[in-house]
């Protein structure tokens, strides 16, 4: 067959371009056309270097494969033919394309997420040279990498998602050019003379990109604002704001529709609704909670409780397509920074009209739910009413009267008291059917920053939940299942809060993982929720109960907003939504506005939008929920650098959070800070990885560092600018780690990537959402020009880099000190 092939490939050298005539008449040295390429390509069945294509098409001359190499270049810039990393060319199969976003990572290479679902696609440095992360493009697999990954080629960028970039303004040589504050966007984005503006060398600068990457061009920008030289108090949520492109201000538009709301409820607003004002509804909320878009109440039936869930009705007062429909889509949900919020509605509708503030009439949709002495919901309805909240009750506050029985708060508040009892039996109730159903409960530490008065940290400290969250959380859970049955049972469209099984590959890895410690995960390839809870509950007494807990967190999937209702793998909830946040989430609004069409008579065919719109408004609002939890983290892990930048060198306790082959994440104990012992700091030895015993073991020591281990650590360095602590074995000599200056980092090119400090890993806890160095060396690259298309005749033609590094894989590694890696540590599954 081979022998075959070969004949045919030669015999196509040798026959004539029907084209030929047509590339004379063009070129005064023509090559094949590309027809004929294409031809040639189809017929050999698989992928061809050049050299190769050169040789069929019996090519010698130095011009003539000059010509060959540019046409193919045009020819792949026109999406004719591809290239993969091994530089073979092959024709473009116009139906195996796939769409998606882009992931970038900081080594360069990164990831397209299919719109469709399924395996991520490997993108190859040189392909993310043409985007930015979070653009969206089409992509043909070209492939599979040595790691056993699809691997794509970029065809075409169909939207571009980054129109503004936050970093240091460089001038190096009469260039100038900005170093992203974001390393995940891997060009350095040229400045031309006229757009610097006053900026000055070492500026912290926002720039506006005016012309977006190429294959083979840097990305250009023009300043737009000059932000200072050095981090003042509050520019870190600046920066964050200008970085992950959270919209500020409030257009015009949306103003002159705030401007037609009166302050108060009007009455004719209030007919025809359930009056629900006499019912003694309680809002539970934090301390410094300022919108309230829920409230409570329970009384005892015969065979179990009737509960109410009212929520804020957003609905009414924001129409679809109207200005301030579309700047919530746009927000996709509210952001909270350490005292300061980005709301997703003006004030005036989220901390007023909207608010369920205590004594005043609101609008509220109600969820009325009846639940048996076993914790089951039996039945539910819904309905469009007013009420009058009766109280502004905080978590702690009720968890005095409950639980710790204050007579003092129990006496303020008698007349609800007997509401609130009963509310507290629901809830162990309904926790114990939790239980039962196989829901997850992981035990996290959330923290929360105190501040000084000139706004430096005081401490880091841990959020408590007590009954009372739990409490709530089960209230609302609850709500959320009955409006998702609601939808569903009417067939309207509507955006489901998805949480997939665990991949295959994370399941292979997390079995074996357990198999070292003696346990094992039911389910087969498909274990279910209640499969992790089994082990989480059989591990409680386990000195490696964290280790366990934390391997286990890792295997799973992050939740998104979905049209297709597939279940929720940690709340083990078949049909789950969002309804009970309309203030601060859109895919709450789109439900309400679901259940607002069904109690007004609407029929299912009429609502809008359908099932297809729904698709991408999920994959947009899912996409801001990503930015705000990154835009917050940024924040968080800025003010903890800020809080250890004088603490160089003082020794504390720890735990190790994470393992990879270049090193550990150490969180330092009572102070909630993470930072990195790279490899180089473990001194007099070579360590190998193993990836799923999450541990790095010594050669001639046998010293291991394992996933959940107690360490002690010196800080070494804090690095302000890129958000990164760096720490080393307490009992070795200062200066293990490269005894670089206080704020400086080895000048390494490859020091990059790794996870900056104090970024918690992300959680699968749908209950808990449901409340609330050294600088890397400025360097100059000369933007290279456009690639003439196809005339071989032209002169200097920019050349392409090949050169391409990749991650390290996932079997057992040696890592020797001498090799100095900067990766950003793994990311666990979040809600």
């Amino acid at each position: 067959m081979k022998k075959k092939n070969s004949k045919v490939r030669a015999e196509k050298g040798r026959k004539q371009d029907p084209h030929a005539e047509r590339e004379a008449s063009q070129y005064e040295q023509p090559i094949a056309s590309r027809e004929f390429i294409m031809e040639l390509l189809d017929e050999a069945g698989v992928p061809l270097r050049r050299e190769k294509i050169a040789e069929m098409l019996q090519l010698t001359s130095e011009d003539t494969l000059e010509g060959l190499r540019r046409r193919l270049n045009a020819m792949e810039r026109d999406a004719q033919v591809i290239r993969n990393r091994r530089n073979e060319y092959a024709l473009l199969d116009k139906m195996d394309l796939i769409s998606g976003r882009v992931l970038g990572h900081a080594d360069g290479f990164g990831f397209l997420v299919p719109d469709e679902g399924g395996d991520d696609l490997f993108l190859s440095p040189r392909q993310m040279r043409g985007v930015f992360p979070e653009d969206r493009v089409v992509a043909h697999v070209v492939g599979v990498d040595r790691r056993g990954r699809r691997e794509g080629a970029i065809v075409e960028v169909i939207e571009r998602n980054t129109h503004h970039v936050v970093g240091r303004f460089n001038v190096e040589g009469g260039v100038g050019f900005v170093i992203p504050d974001n390393k995940r966007i891997i060009h350095d984005i040229v400045v031309p003379k006229d757009f610097q503006g006053d900026a000055e060398h070492g500026h912290i600068v926002s720039v506006e990109i005016i012309e977006q990457p190429g294959k083979r061009n840097r990305p250009v920008a023009k300043v737009d604002r000059i932000l200072g030289e050095h981090m003042a108090p509050g520019m870190e949520i600046d920066i964050a704001i200008l970085r992950h492109e959270l919209p500020g201000s409030w257009s015009a538009a949306v103003d002159d529709e705030m401007a037609c709301f009166s302050a108060e409820v009007p009455e004719d607003a209030k007919q025809g609704r359930l009056d629900l004002r006499d019912t003694p509804l309680v809002t539970i909320d934090g301390a410094d909670s300022r919108d309230f878009d829920d409230a409570v109440f329970c009384e005892k039936t015969p065979k179990g409780w009737r509960l109410l869930v009212a929520i804020a009705d957003v609905s009414h007062y924001v129409a679809t397509d109207t200005a301030l429909d579309k700047e919530a889509y746009t927000r996709g949900n509210s952001v909270y920074f350490p005292e300061r919020v980005i709301p997703m509605f003006p004030e005036a509708l989220s901390n007023g009209l909207c608010s369920l503030n205590p004594d005043v009439d609101r609008l509220c949709m109600v969820c009325e739910m009846y639940v048996n002495k076993a914790g089951k919901m039996t039945r539910s309805s819904f309905k469009e009413g007013v009420m009058r909240s009766h109280a502004r009750l905080t978590y702690d506050a009720v968890a005095a009267m409950l639980v710790d029985g204050d007579t003092a708060l129990r006496e303020q508040h008698a007349d609800l008291l007997p509401h609130l009892e009963e509310l507290y039996r629901l809830y162990k109730a309904l926790h114990e059917s939790r239980g039962e159903r196989g829901a997850i409960d992981f035990d996290t530490t959330e923290t929360r920053i105190v501040f000084c008065d000139d706004r430096k940290i005081d401490s880091i400290v841990p959020v408590h939940r007590n009954d009372a969250h739990k409490l709530i959380e089960e209230c609302m859970i609850l709500a959320n299942v009955a409006a998702a049955r609601f939808l569903e049972r009417h067939k309207i469209p509507t955006l489901y809060r998805v949480h997939e099984q665990p991949k295959l590959e994370k399941l292979i890895d997390l079995r074996e993982f357990l198999s070292e410690l003696g346990l094992g995960l039911g389910g087969g390839d498909k274990p279910g929720g209640k499969d992790y809870a089994t082990i989480l509950s059989s591990i409680k007494d386990r000195p490696d109960y964290h280790l366990i807990q934390t391997v286990l967190l890792r295997s799973m999937n992050r939740a998104k907003y979905h049209p297709d209702n597939v279940g929720h793998f940690g709340l083990s909830q078949d049909q789950y939504l969002h309804f009970t946040s309309p203030i601060r989430r859109y895919a709450d609004l789109l439900v309400h506005r679901g259940i607002r069409h069904v109690l007004r008579g609407g029929k299912k065919e009429d609502f809008k939008p359908g099932t297809a719109m729904m698709l991408s408004t999920g994959e947009h609002i899912s996409m801001t929920e990503r930015r705000a939890d990154e835009a917050t983290r940024d924040v968080d892990d800025w003010l903890k650098c800020e809080y250890m930048s004088d603490k160089v060198g003082e020794v504390y306790e720890g735990i190790i959070t994470s393992v990879t082959s270049f090193g550990i994440f150490v969180e330092l104990q009572n102070i909630y800070v993470e930072g990195l012992v790279h490899i180089t700091a473990l001194r007099n030895d070579f360590y190998h990885f193993d990836p799923v015993g999450h541990r790095l073991s010594g050669e001639r020591s046998g010293k291991v560092y394992r996933l959940g281990d107690r360490v002690e650590v010196r800080v070494v360095r804090v690095n302000l600018d890129d958000r990164k602590i760096d720490f080393e074995p307490s009992d070795q000599e200062p200066g293990a780690a490269g005894g670089a200056r206080k704020g400086k980092r080895p000048g390494n090119k490859k020091d990059k990537g790794r996870r900056r400090s104090g970024g918690k890993p992300e959680q699968v806890d749908e209950a808990s959402s449901e409340k609330k160095g050294k600088k890397r060396k400025p360097r100059r690259r000369k933007p290279k020009s456009r690639q003439a298309e196809d005339n071989p005749a032209n002169g200097n033609v920019a050349k392409t880099d090949t050169n391409e590094s990749e991650s390290s894989g996932n079997q057992a590694t040696t890592v020797k000190k001498k090799r100095r890696r900067r990766h950003r540590k793994p990311k666990a599954a979040a809600e």
